[in-house]
C-alpha cells in the first residue's frame, strides 16, 4: 500500500513538473517534431485498420438491437455516437500506449540504465524538459489527430455495414445521426483523446525514468507502463463520460 501511494505521488509530481516545463525555455521543438513523426508513423495504419472492424461491430450490434426494438431508423445515430464518443478515443489511446508508449518507456529506460540521464543532470540539463515534455506533447497531438481519423473511418465502416449488410437506407442513417448528435459530442471525444494521450505519455515516461534491475528491468517497466495506462484509461473514461452526460443535455429523438 505504501509503495502504491509513493508511486502515485511520484507520478503526480512528474505530471506537474512536465506541465510546468512546457513553458520553460529553450523549448525542444526539433525533439517534438521527431517524436510526433515517430508516433504518427507507428499508429496511423493500425488505427485505420482497427477502426473499420470496430465501426462494423458497433453498427451490426446496434442495428440488431434496434431491429428488435422496432427502432431501425435510429441505428445510424446510435452507432455513430458510440464510435465518436467511446470507441474512437479508446482505440487511439490503446494504440498510443501500446505502440508509442512502449517505445517511449524503452527509450527512456535504456538511457537511464546507461546513466545518460544522470549525466544530463550533472550538466544542468533537466531530463524532464529535454526528453519527457516533447514526448508527452507529441503523444497528445497524435492522439487528437488520430481520433479524428478513427472517427471518420469508423463512421464510414458503420455506414457501409448498416446500409449494405443490414439493408438500411442512407437517408435514415444520416437523418438519425442529425437528430441525435450534437457538436459537444465531438468536443468530448477530442478532449478524451487529449487527456488519454497525456496519460499514456506520462505513464510511459515515469516507468522509463524508474526502471529496476538493468535491461530486464526496462522490459518489465515497458509491460507495467502499458498495463497501468490501460487501467487508468478505462477509469478516466468512465469519469469523463459520467461528467459529460451530467453537464451536457442530450438531444431527443
Amino acid at each position: 500500500m505504501t509503495g502504491a501511494l509513493r508511486h502515485t505521488g511520484q507520478l503526480l509530481s512528474l505530471s506537474a513538473g512536465t506541465v510546468r516545463d512546457v513553458f520553460r525555455r529553450p523549448f525542444q521543438l526539433r525533439e517534438l517534431i521527431e517524436q510526433f513523426w515517430f508516433l504518427a508513423s507507428v499508429t496511423i495504419l493500425p488505427a485505420a485498420l482497427v477502426s473499420i472492424p470496430f465501426g462494423a461491430v458497433i453498427a451490426l450490434q446496434v442495428g440488431s438491437l434496434a431491429q428488435q426494438l422496432g427502432a431501425q431508423s435510429f441505428t445510424g445515430g446510435a452507432s455513430v455516437l458510440a464510435v465518436i464518443q467511446q470507441a474512437s478515443p479508446l482505440i487511439v489511446a490503446l494504440l498510443i500506449a501500446g505502440a508509442g508508449g512502449s517505445a517511449i518507456c524503452a527509450d527512456l529506460g535504456s538511457r537511464k540504465i546507461r546513466e545518460e540521464l544522470d549525466a544530463m543532470e550533472v550538466m544542468g540539463v533537466s531530463p524532464v524538459q529535454r526528453l519527457v515534455v516533447p514526448r508527452v506533447l507529441a503523444a497528445m497531438a497524435v492522439a487528437v489527430l488520430l481520433n479524428g481519423l478513427v472517427s471518420v473511418v469508423g463512421t464510414l465502416g458503420g455506414y457501409f455495414f448498416n446500409v449494405v449488410l443490414q439493408h438500411g437506407t442512407p437517408g435514415a442513417y444520416l437523418a438519425s445521426f442529425s437528430a441525435l448528435a450534437q457538436l459537444p459530442d465531438l468536443y468530448i471525444s477530442e478532449l478524451k483523446a487529449l487527456i488519454f494521450g497525456f496519460i499514456a505519455g506520462i505513464v510511459a515516461a515515469y516507468r522509463g525514468l524508474n526502471p529496476r534491475g538493468g535491461p530486464k528491468g526496462v522490459g518489465d517497466a515497458v509491460n507495467q507502463a502499458v498495463v497501468i495506462t490501460f487501467l487508468l484509461l478505462f477509469v478516466v473514461n468512465v469519469v469523463l463520460t459520467a461528467v459529460y452526460l451530467r453537464i451536457i443535455p442530450q438531444k431527443g429523438a
